[in-house]
């Protein structure tokens, strides 16, 4: 199945879908994102399209009802991202619901390549691929599209293992019956709402056929303000989903899920710490040339971080520095989320990252 492309697929046996659009105050891409959204190939008797703007103050509503094919839902109280989900999935009639991002364009198949995975009693959510567009003149954000190829092989890697551990906001489908509406306070919405899908015994695929493309984050300021929030909602969803360390219910999901989120969110950045230190002591005390080695690597690595952050400030351009400045972001991120969850508050509403 992972195989057939949409052109071979008989378009009479997809399910009915309903896709939803949560955006606030995107006036200045709702015509393109319209647009987009209309021109994607799926039997139009079997899709509803429902864009959601409570909150937007901005001339939002108004744009989307130039447009009769799409419903508009509007409450002018604005409560996050996640209630306007749930009030829009009390209108869902359909058995398959498909979400996606105000900012994001999909390719003219996404719909059809997800749908099509729902003969599969097994599956109970699709992940689609999140790509960034990255221009030749980008500065070091261009690491945020590096990280996303790497996170779409890990996504392959975790499907063909046995089910991916969580779908990105920007494109991602679920069974309508499935769904559980999660606490208003969530910070990871679309991570929760998957996972508690797993938690009930369904896999979650991974299908790169479907994509959602957006641009990069406008400077690296803006996409650390984006991690770190990530990242103290990653600290929030482990707390919740205490059920998937258990590895006497699901072996290979929790393996998936502790290895590639859990380490990621909680230890990862001290154990790197960590590593330094000891192989500092370690050549101190052996003199062994691997350790040695391995001590030239680290340091050698943080360097080009450096040099990376240094640059970026000269507004200078050195792909190759993009790699490790990046991972030294991410990393701090991860630091800085969990001192947020832990001494603060991450707010379920938060101002948007700009894009480029």
């Amino acid at each position: 199945m992972k195989g057939r492309r949409s052109a071979q697929f008989d378009l009479e046996t997809l399910p009915a879908c309903t896709l939803i659009v949560a955006c606030y105050n995107e006036a200045d891409i709702l015509d393109e994102k319209i647009a987009n959204t209309l021109a994607l190939k799926y039997p139009e008797q079997k899709l509803s399209i429902v864009f959601v703007t409570d909150g937007s103050s901005d001339n939002s509503p108004a744009i989307i009802q130039k447009y009769p094919a799409v419903q508009l839902m509007h409450s002018p109280e604005r409560k996050g991202k996640i209630h306007a989900m749930h009030r829009a999935m009390q209108q869902v009639k359909t058995g398959i619901c498909i979400f996606t991002d105000a900012n994001t364009f999909l390719n003219e198949d996404a719909l059809i390549n997800i749908a099509r995975h729902y003969q599969d009693a097994t599956v109970g959510a699709v992940a689609g691929e999140k790509r960034v567009k990255i221009d030749e003149m980008a500065d070091a954000t261009a690491g945020e599209g590096f990280y996303w190829k790497y996170e779409s092989t890990l996504k392959k890697w975790d499907a063909e293992l046995y089910s991916v551990v969580g779908a990105a906001g920007e494109l991602f489908s679920i069974r309508t019956a499935l769904y559980i509406p999660v606490p208003p306070d969530t910070v990871l919405d679309d991570f929760m709402i998957s996972l508690r899908i797993a938690e009930k015994g369904y896999r979650i695929v991974y299908e790169p056929g479907a994509y959602a493309l957006e641009t990069a984050s406008a400077n690296v300021a803006e996409e650390l303000k984006r991690k770190i929030r990530i990242a103290a909602g990653g600290i929030q969803s482990v707390l919740r989903l205490k059920s998937l360390l258990n590895p006497f219910r699901n072996f290979v999901l929790s393996f998936q899920y502790i290895s590639h989120r859990v380490l990621r969110w909680t230890i990862t950045p001290f154990l790197l710490i960590l590593a330094f230190i000891l192989n500092i002591f370690i050549v101190a005390e052996t003199k062994a040339i691997f350790y040695e080695l391995l001590m030239a690597g680290q340091v050698a690595f943080y360097l080009l971080a450096v040099m990376g952050w240094m640059l970026e400030q000269k507004n200078i351009r050195v792909k190759v520095l993009f790699i490790p400045y990046y991972f030294c972001i991410m990393n701090y991120a991860v630091l800085a989320g969990i001192w947020r969850y832990i001494f603060s508050e991450q707010k379920v509403t938060w101002d948007k990252a700009k894009r480029k």
